[in-house]
């Protein structure tokens, strides 16, 4: 398309004209941003997304490649890819979206030909570690909402993997509101490996002239006697806990308004009394958790809504039904003041009076004084639900909130969400109720109230609520405070919080000239380390070198041998400084053909999956979940097939795509010479040739199978030991011995019948970087040294038919594999359970009259659907 001359909008190759205003200060920022990897603070609503866009074409004229457009939710995600297109003289199909809805195979073709890729960060990060895509051609990475980039969030890892991946690299942070201090904004840009900071405050003068004035007013509310009534009923049992746990010596006080910081603290003393294997210290930990689920209710009464309050009762009392329920969920309905608590709340035929003011605010604001929109925010979905049944009987009043998951009320999918914005921007609608799912980013239109239901206790989110007026004209923002309550420390902390962000952001501001200093790229530190930890079988290590010093660029610390010097005979003992390598210590080729010839026909065959492996293995798609976080959720398809090794060199590791919650995997695709696979495995956690397989356990996961679970650690091995020639166990950690409850004798007989009995062999390692360096020594040497490919192959074994009978029966009202035998010996099948008079069962050895009871009344009594109460507290 022809450029324009206007000079009011931004003359350039890529872009459609007359699309991108001309605004100063943006285009001031894209300029830095083209020079340097740059954190971009910008206000809510000022276009940090044009600033992106900005560079994003610059890159992609001047240098080619690929972009990568990456935000925290899929709202979000397809409101920028929308943007591109129409901002971008590009064929639409080459702006590509990757979210959780498409499946993983369909996600690796459209990388190939796509020429800008926005996604969420989960997607892209299982893509890395299943080695589906590369960055290697990617030229420009934007991180949206950048302040998300700390601890295990996704964008770290990414940005890591980027830095080390790409040819050109060029990475631009966006966000409102960076951090809460100098020392979190620095740490975002460090995980990102930011080098400097551009801020611009509406205090600036390019920025001033698109901004408004927005007055922030907070109106106390003054709770009626009914909700007292219920939150002093609560609060006596608090004191009453409270009072337990100060005799335990966990804390000094006994004052209902405990803080979080003190419960915490609490939790951590207790756990020191449990890891000493000191009684008190579960019994507290119990007694904690009906604390915790008690502040939580005071919580909702006081601050939310007396609706909310009682759908919490309600899931309460669900989960103390519910097989396997906490004894805190149980003491908690059982406590007399709870019930009177819960009977004021069903009896309670009011409405909280924030609904009555917000009310009459937004009569206010869309009435008298003639506006169009408003967006009231809330942190509780059942206070938003709530709410929008009580504002629509007088305005035109929509929901707002995130999807559902298995314990929430029903949510709203991707197309759901993108049409309410879609109405509200065309003013469909007046009023949008929304959780915190809207306060991020989302292309909310122009609103001329934003109305806090309640007080947010960051800067960060109070920061970004606000931005959603002021933005074209004058706005305004109230917040609704209950006197006396939590509500107002909320109001305060918040206070405080964005006052420090403010100045932090000024103080950054006025050094940039010396930020560089304090700014270390991620890889720098990893620059002093080279291939010295990688071990002599072959299979390099993590160093990550500069991309231009060589494999083996210079270090005191590197083996004898020359860079390029060819690899010594296989025959030929590694030397490293003189001391014999790991494989010196090896059996020999005679030992290990011998130890395979022993295995006869009956045992399971060396490195070749059976015939009946080879039928249940087959080609079924298995669901692979592919983003968390807020609106994350949804998995796409992919097979778990049988694949041969990598031909170029590289030692392939097959990752069960559920150990991502680890940083194993991860950790290893993040190695040169390592290609991560991500598949759902049927057996074990990790597939490292055609016979090896390694199921990894904590030791506390292990401990807890020989206690508990679903399946047992010996169904699990017995799968492994079918499938797999030599199947492994990683027992991961310390304390075996000491973590739980459990008899030495008993674990050492586990171990024992693991090796003996299903010939497995049990190895441990310290932590997950340990594991990681087993897995990567056992794959090389698999895949090296023997020659062997990496095969998936195996399936679950199914129970039996009395398995299933007794899971059905130990299912009925907490009754337990122990006494649903004694209830099959005694009546024969499970149909007889279900029908024998209750005399009858109290007969049965194990079963007492209140057990009896429970059965006849779970058995016999009619089904309400308790779905309506199954609402999620938060959005």
């Amino acid at each position: 398309m022809a450029a324009t001359d206007d000079p009011a909008y931004v003359d350039h190759p890529l872009l459609n004209p007359g699309f991108i205003e001309r605004r100063e200060y943006q285009t001031r920022l894209a300029d830095a941003a083209r020079d340097a990897h740059t954190l971009v603070c910008l206000p809510t609503g000022l276009g940090k997304t044009t600033v992106s866009l900005l560079v994003t074409a610059d890159r992609l004229e001047s240098v080619g490649g690929k972009v990568l457009f990456l935000a925290p939710t899929k709202p979000l995600v397809q409101q920028h890819a929308e943007f591109y297109r129409e901002a971008l003289d590009i064929p639409e199909e080459e702006v590509v979206v990757f979210t959780g809805e498409i499946r993983p195979e369909d996600r690796a073709d459209r990388w190939t030909d796509a020429r800008i890729v926005v996604a969420t960060p989960q997607v892209v990060e299982n893509d890395l570690v299943g080695s589906r895509i590369s960055l290697g051609d990617v030229t420009h990475l934007t991180f949206d909402e950048c302040h998300r980039a700390t601890g295990e969030y996704a964008y770290v890892y990414i940005a890591e993997r980027y830095h080390d991946d790409a040819a050109d690299p060029l990475v631009t942070g966006m966000s409102a509101s960076p951090g809460g201090d100098k020392e979190s904004i620095l740490t975002v840009c460090r995980n990102l490996g930011l080098e400097e900071v551009e801020v611009m405050t509406e205090d600036d003068a390019d920025v001033a002239a698109y901004t408004h004035d927005t007055s922030v007013e907070w109106e106390r509310i003054e709770l009626p006697e009914e909700i007292i009534g219920i939150r002093d009923a609560l609060n006596e049992v608090i004191k009453d806990r409270l009072q337990k746990l100060k005799s335990l010596g966990v804390t000094n006080t006994t004052q209902p308004d405990v803080s979080q910081k003190q419960l915490n603290r609490m939790r951590g003393k207790l756990q020191e009394l449990m890891d000493a294997d000191k009684s008190e210290g579960y019994k507290g930990m119990s007694t904690h958790a009906e604390v915790m689920k008690l502040r939580r209710a005071v919580e909702l009464v006081e601050t939310q809504s007396v609706e909310s309050v009682r759908r919490y009762f309600e899931r309460q009392r669900n989960a103390a039904r519910s097989s396997g329920a906490s004894k805190a969920s149980q003491r908690l309905v059982a406590e007399p003041k709870v019930r009177e608590a819960m009977r004021l709340a069903e009896s309670f035929d009011g409405t909280h009076p924030k609904f009555s003011r917000a009310r009459i605010l937004l009569a206010q604001t869309l009435g008298i004084e003639g506006g169009d929109r408003v967006i009231v925010f809330t942190e509780s979905r059942d206070t938003a639900e709530a709410l929008t049944e009580f504002l629509s009987a007088s305005f035109d009043t929509r929901r707002f909130v995130g999807q559902g998951d298995k314990e929430s009320s029903e949510g709203m999918t991707q197309t759901e969400q993108q049409d309410a914005l879609d109405a509200f921007r065309n003013g469909e609608f007046e009023v949008l109720v929304s959780t915190s799912v809207a306060e991020e980013g989302l292309d909310v239109p122009e609103v001329d109230l934003v109305l806090f239901f309640e007080p947010v206790p960051t800067a960060i989110r109070s920061i970004q609520r606000k931005g959603r007026t002021g933005r074209q004209a004058d706005g305004q923002v109230v917040v609704l405070l209950a006197e006396d309550t939590r509500d107002e420390a909320y109001y305060w902390i918040s206070k405080r919080r964005e006052e420090e962000m403010e100045s932090e952001l000024r103080d950054l501001k006025g050094v940039a000239g010396d930020i560089e200093s304090e700014l270390t790229p991620p890889q720098a530190a990893l620059e002093a380390y080279d291939g010295a930890a990688d071990g002599d079988d072959g299979a390099p290590g993590s160093g990550a070198a500069d991309a231009g010093a060589g494999a083996n660029a210079g270090s005191d610390a590197e083996s004898g041998a020359d860079a390029g010097a060819d690899p010594p005979d296989a025959d030929t003992p590694a030397e490293t400084n003189g001391q014999a390598g790991l494989t010196d210590f090896g059996p020999t080729e005679t030992e290990i053909e011998r130890t395979d010839g022993e295995r006869t026909a009956d045992e399971r065959a060396d490195g070749e999956p059976t015939e009946s492996e080879e039928e249940a293995t087959g080609d079924g798609d298995s669901v692979e979940s592919d983003e968390g976080g807020s609106d994350a959720g949804e998995g796409g398809t992919e097979s778990a097939v049988a694949t041969a090794g990598s031909d170029d060199g590289e030692t392939e590791i097959v990752v069960d795509q559920r150990e991502l919650d680890a940083a194993i995997a991860k950790d290893l695709s993040k190695r040169d010479g390592i290609r991560t696979r991500l598949e759902t495995l049927a057996v074990g956690d990790y597939v490292l040739s055609d016979r090896v397989a390694v199921e990894r356990k904590s030791v506390a996961d292990f401990l807890d199978t020989l206690l508990d679970g679903d399946r047992s650690l010996f169904e699990q091995i017995g799968d492994l030991s079918r499938a797999y020639a030599r199947p492994i166990l990683i027992l991961e950690g310390d304390g075996l011995y000491e973590e739980r409850n459990v008899h030495p004798d008993a674990i050492r007989g586990a171990l024992a019948s693991l090796a003996v009995d299903f010939d497995v062999s049990v190895l441990q390692t310290a932590d997950e970087s340990e594991t990681g360096e087993l897995l990567r020594t056992i794959a090389a040497r698999e895949q090296t040294e023997r020659d062997r490919t990496v095969s998936v192959h195996g399936d679950k074994s199914a129970k039996t038919l009395a398995e299933q009978q007794e899971y059905v029966v130990s299912a009925i009202a907490d009754v337990g594999p122990v006494t649903a035998q004694s209830l099959l010996d005694a009546f024969g099948t499970v149909e007889g359970v279900m029908t024998a008079p209750e005399e009858d069962l109290r007969d049965v050895d194990g079963v007492g009259e209140v057990t009896a009871s429970r059965i006849r009344e779970v058995v016999g009594s009619g089904y309400e659907d308790g779905g309506s109460a199954a609402s999620a507290d938060s959005g």
